[in-house]
């Protein structure tokens, strides 16, 4: 490996490299919103936490920023905007993320996504200024992740023109749903439709649930969860209804229409396909929720980082001073493996959003990229939010007391994400989803086959998945192409190796998940049974192509960027991601060998080395997240700013040699 030192980087060129594509718009939030919207939030009782969140989101409609990301109501679309607003948001108050998401990313995405031009006209202005709070009403007490079973019905009644929506068991009540609890007026609420006796499945219809006084509308009865381990801003309630009647244009009908008569007819005639395109529509959500969980990810490290390099333990032997935490390596350990995969998942998030804006202003408009895009959303939704709540806790405990204290937000920070691993989808069935589409195209085509036929069909077609490359494919054909052909046991820094690995890798988990499936396919075999036994190789198979497409992300972002220190330092940190993941793996790599020991070795002791060399840059790749010391909000992360400052200002005053006095 090679010890040749990195050069000094300015925080401000690294930043412009973190901020990418829209740039712009993370300037504007750091300028118009860091002020007004940053504090502490830990003393506030909970009403006084959603009024303040309320206030907030009032102040961010008023700006215009929210209407710049829509094309409805006047507005000029740009999505990608819009989804990085949502990240910078999240900076400074998760409750506030969280309620922005729930009005303007789901409520209002499904209004604007599943509704046609009436629905637009009507309601998404007021959507867009936070004059009609809303709801996303799909999730049940008794279905969270199985969508296609909930149990509310939307039965059409022709002799008056309604819908009739209504919950016929407790199971089906519409449960932790965000603005119910106290602030929404309207929701949109996912139901069974039904028209002239037979069910249509899942679709979505405007019902409004309180009046303008704030009371419960007629046959709907709202409660309010109650104290959550976090996220107490946001007035999370229950929802039920008894036989509630909404006119025949509360439908979002895009996808499914109803006439006046009950007949029913949609573009898309296949049920099950007809559903997971409605549902594809709304993958904003999924890609908004790994944003946040980045954003409140690299302010933990931000807090942790900034601390650990002022913060002092134990002197050496014969030394007055007691030496920085950061300088040990078992610090550097906790911490610098985990910002290196932040900054991964940064390039690869950055990567989705640009997908879904041309996908969404229509720039791309073929199936694959939004069934690709789809699969990538779930998958990297899944390791993001993961990621957060491993290294929000492992921050957490390099701050040591200090860290516990509420003032330095990373309690908050904990409790507040840990409920992004099952919300949005649940990270298990999420990577599931990611699986079977990269065994098989199943969705366009196993039509209305039941659960055992569906699980037969995917069986009898893994033989056709294939390892597809990102985006960045010649270049990864290209780095690859360029590695030596020789197992030098000591060359662990070779980058076509690395995308050499973590591509084989994800091609052999495949192969032996399409050999265990194709079980199921035997006479008189239980497809259920062996479906649920390889449940573990689904999920090992999904991670692994995840962390494929992470590596290609981030190479490609190094690709791209044109400063020539700023890239050889994402060079290093990009080799710490890679070989900290392949460390992690060690007995995979050796037990199918893909790897020998003494490369095993040596990765180990080549992640040591780079976590000693990315030492002294540590601060600058945190300070390049670009993140306000007011949304930071931490006293140990602030006060360590200014005495790092100060310190190397002395440093730099103090005269490398004695002065010589004058003759």
């Amino acid at each position: 490996m090679s010890s040749r030192p990195l050069p000094t980087v300015a925080t401000d060129a690294l930043r412009h490299v973190l901020d990418g594509r829209w740039g712009a718009a993370r300037d504007a939030a750091r300028a118009e919103f860091g002020g007004a919207l940053a504090g502490p939030v830990y003393e506030l009782d909970r009403e006084a936490y959603r009024d303040r969140v309320n206030e907030q989101m009032r102040m961010i409609a008023s700006s215009g920023r929210v209407h710049e990301t829509s094309n409805i109501a006047g507005g000029t679309p740009d999505v990608g905007a819009g989804v990085t607003l949502f990240e910078m948001v999240s900076h400074f108050d998760l409750s506030l993320t969280v309620k922005a998401g729930v009005q303007w990313g789901l409520f209002g995405g499904a209004v604007q996504a599943l509704g046609t031009e009436r629905h637009h006209e009507r309601y998404m202005k007021a959507i867009l200024d936070f004059d009609l709070p809303g709801c996303f009403a799909m999730t049940e007490t008794g279905h969270g992740s199985d969508v296609q079973s909930l149990g509310t019905t939307a039965t059409y009644d022709a002799a008056t023109g309604e819908f009739v929506v209504h919950t016929p068991h407790e199971g089906a009540r519409k449960d932790y749903i965000g603005n119910a609890g106290r602030d929404g007026r309207m929701a949109a609420v996912f139901a069974q439709l039904i028209t002239e006796g037979r069910s249509h499945g899942v679709h979505a219809l405007l019902v409004p649930i309180r009046d303008e006084a704030g009371n419960p509308c007629k046959g709907v009865t709202l409660e309010d969860c109650g104290p959550k381990a976090g996220l107490n801003g946001v007035d999370n309630g229950r929802i039920t209804f008894d036989q509630v009647r909404v006119p025949r244009e509360a439908l979002l009908d895009r996808y499914g229409s109803v006439a006046a008569d009950g007949t029913y007819t949609s573009p898309i005639e296949n049920q099950t396909r007809r559903f997971f395109t409605m549902l594809g529509t709304l993958i904003r959500g999924r890609i908004s929720v790994a944003g946040s969980a980045g954003s409140a990810t690299k302010n933990a490290l931000a807090i942790a980082v900034r601390y650990g390099d002022v913060r002092r333990q134990f002197a050496k032997p014969g030394a007055d001073d007691e030496v920085v935490l950061l300088d040990y390596l078992v610090h550097q350990r906790r911490l610098l493996p985990a910002l290196a995969t932040t900054y991964a998942l940064h390039f690869a998030q950055g990567r989705m959003v640009e997908a879904l804006h041309d996908i969404a202003t229509g720039a791309v408009t073929d199936d694959h990229s939004q069934r690709e895009l789809e699969a990538r959303a779930a998958g990297i939704k899944a390791v993001a939010t993961w990621h957060a709540t491993h290294t929000i806790q492992t921050c957490r405990e390099a701050c040591g007391g200090a860290g516990y204290l509420a003032e330095n937000v990373l309690p908050q920070l904990k409790a507040d994400t840990d409920v992004f691993t099952t919300f949005e989808g649940d990270n298990t069935v999420l990577l599931q989803l990611v699986a079977k589409g990269l065994l098989t195209d199943y969705r366009d085509q196993f039509g209305d086959l039941d659960t055992l036929g569906m699980m037969r069909f995917v069986a009898g077609q893994v033989a056709s998945y294939v390892v597809e490359r990102t985006a960045a494919r010649s270049l990864v054909e290209r780095l690859i192409a360029a590695t030596p052909g020789r197992d030098d046991d000591t060359d662990v820094l070779d980058r076509g190796w690395h995308l050499k690995l973590f591509e084989g890798r994800e091609q052999h988990v495949l192969e032996g998940l399409a050999r265990r499936l194709r079980r199921a396919t035997a006479p008189g075999a239980d497809a259920f049974a062996v479906f649920n036994s390889a449940q573990d190789h689904v999920l090992r198979a999904a991670r692994v192509h995840v962390d494929r497409v992470v590596l290609e992300a981030f190479v490609a972002g190094i690709d791209e960027c044109a400063d020539p220190a700023v890239a050889e330092l994402l060079e290093r940190v990009c080799d710490l991601y890679v070989l900290a993941n392949i460390e992690a793996d060690r007995a995979w790599f050796l037990e199918h060998g893909r790897m020998s020991a003494a490369r095993s070795k040596a990765v180990v002791a080549a992640v040591n080395q780079l976590c000693g060399e990315l030492r002294p840059h540590a601060v600058t790749l945190v300070d390049g997240f670009g993140i306000p010391d007011e949304w930071l909000g931490a006293p140990i992360a602030i006060g360590a700013e200014a005495r790092r400052q100060r310190a190397a200002q002395e440093h730099d005053a103090t005269p490398a040699t004695e002065p010589v006095a004058p003759a």
